[in-house]
């Protein structure tokens, strides 16, 4: 299309910066300056701009989120969210700045060289900010028990007889048992008790917030969540993580894709006859790939349908059921196999998890199809 215009933004907290890319292989790429990052200077500019021009956007995903791509979706702008990792890079190229940066995302977009992103829609970013609000719970719990457990550590305060680690019973030690001379000492314990105590509610609340997402978001997204729960090692938080991270299981077209996505693939550099392999990229989705290697560990127990396993399998078709079964089988043996060939521990985890994102494919396609089948068919 002749009047077809390639714009590039440079998106930052306050300011956008614009450039656009004429038609054409060697057309004109030129900056358009840089205005406010407000709705309302985007809504004026690009009301200008599609007066005479048909556009198409892009822009790197960032800290900014996708408040900009609605807003462009909205005002019927084709826009894409681009992978910031993914933008060639001129090698000697030492001059960064807001303007060279959109002139780039411009002409390569020209040029088809960039790689879209995924964009969630509303349900799945909310149960994505969800999710990870929990995430950073648990992380901050664990840093408080730390400080606690290393402050009692250093004053010599240990239990008289073996306590299970941050159980009830340790609890009530710490609140009745310790003291200290010292009342700076004990306005220490105190914080961090309170700190502790305080952690372990956050997570409870955000608990229970995500059981009412689940009961709220939609009834593909509830057939998801459920089926991954019939594979060992994922229950309740482990599938809504992977469902708010992946979407759509069905958007990748093969097990692979998913593969790729999660970076739990091998890297690789090649050239000739020689072929060399080595870690994996870790170019992916990092929360995705914590899930699917925490999940991996269980495989390494002979297969088996224990009760709270069996409980959430109760609702799930006998389809799904097979795959999960299949799955306990062919991962426990690869895990033993690998661990014969004197493989490390966690190399062999990672590559049972590579496998496992195979059968969570599987299954969530299988039941997005089966969704869709019986969706038509009341329709019918």
């Amino acid at each position: 299309m002749s009047n077809l215009r390639f714009i590039g933004l440079d998106v930052h907290a306050e300011t956008i910066a614009i450039a656009v890319a004429e038609p054409g292989r060697n057309g004109e790429v030129r900056c358009l300056g840089t205005i406010p990052n407000r709705p309302e200077s985007v809504k004026k500019l690009f009301k200008r701009l599609k007066t005479s021009e048909k556009l198409r956007v892009c822009y790197e995903a960032g800290p900014t989120g996708y408040a900009l791509y609605w807003q462009l979706i909205e005002l019927g702008v084709q826009c894409e969210v681009v992978a910031p990792t993914l933008v060639p890079v001129k090698t000697g190229d030492r001059v960064k700045t807001d303007r060279r940066d959109a002139e780039k995302l411009a002409r390569c977009y020209r040029a088809g060289d960039l790689t879209p992103v995924w964009v969630p829609d509303e349900a799945h970013e909310a149960l994505r900010d969800l999710v990870r609000a929990r995430l950073a719970a648990k992380r901050d719990q664990l840093r408080a028990r730390h400080r606690l457990s290393k402050f009692l550590l250093r004053h010599g305060k240990r239990p008289e007889k073996k306590i299970g680690a941050w159980t009830k019973a340790y609890l009530t030690w710490v609140k009745t048992k310790v003291q200290f001379d010292q009342p700076a000492q004990e306005a220490t314990l105190a914080d961090y008790l309170h700190e502790v105590e305080h952690a372990q509610d956050r997570i409870e609340r955000l608990e229970k917030n995500i059981d009412d997402a689940i009961e709220t978001m939609p009834e593909k997204m509830q057939a998801v969540v459920e089926g991954l729960q019939a594979l060992r090692g994922i229950a309740k938080i482990s599938a809504v993580t992977i469902v708010a991270e992946l979407g759509e299981v069905s958007r990748f077209s093969k097990p692979r894709q998913l593969m790729g996505y999660s970076g739990a693939v091998s890297s690789e550099y090649s050239s000739g006859e020689r072929t060399r392999r080595g870690s994996i990229t870790k170019a992916g989705n990092s929360h995705l790939r914590r899930i699917v290697v925490e999940a991996a560990w269980s495989y390494r127990h002979r297969p088996c349908i224990g009760y709270k396993l069996a409980a959430r399998q109760k609702n799930v078709s006998q389809e799904v059921k097979d795959i999960a079964w299949k799955a306990q089988h062919r991962l426990h043996r690869r895990y033993y196999r690998l661990m014969s060939k004197g493989k490390m521990k966690q190399k062999v985890a990672t590559a049972i998890a590579r496998e496992l994102l195979g059968f969570i494919w599987d299954i969530g396609v299988t039941v997005e199809q089966a969704h869709i089948s019986d969706k038509r068919n009341r329709a019918a």
